[in-house]
């Protein structure tokens, strides 16, 4: 779980990003999970857009995807979604403030 200054540390970092992966009218799949835990492995942080035609709200995506990879919601804006998962083995991103 994010506090809310690690929340606020990676949003931040998030602005930057491009969106990485689309949820679209299929939904959220088993097969788009895993390539989006592979992202989340490599990357750690990534950003997502829910289409208009997929029947999903941005904050069920993001619930649903975070619950099947094990990642945190850092961001719900609109259509678009950020998600965080640490890579206890090679960490990509440093700087993050530590939990109390």
């Amino acid at each position: 779980m994010l506090t809310s200054k690690q929340r606020a540390y990676l949003r931040g970092i998030a602005s930057e990003y491009e969106t990485i992966f689309q949820v679209g009218k299929g939904g959220v799949t088993e097969a788009m999970c895993k390539e989006i835990s592979e992202a989340l492995r490599k990357r750690e942080l990534i950003k997502l857009r829910v289409l208009d035609n997929s029947g999903w709200t941005a904050r069920e995506a993001a619930d649903a995807i975070a619950e099947m990879t094990g990642a945190d919601v850092v961001q719900v804006i609109g259509s678009r979604f950020v998600l965080y998962k640490r890579n206890p083995k090679e960490p990509v991103i440093e700087g993050i403030p530590k939990a109390k």
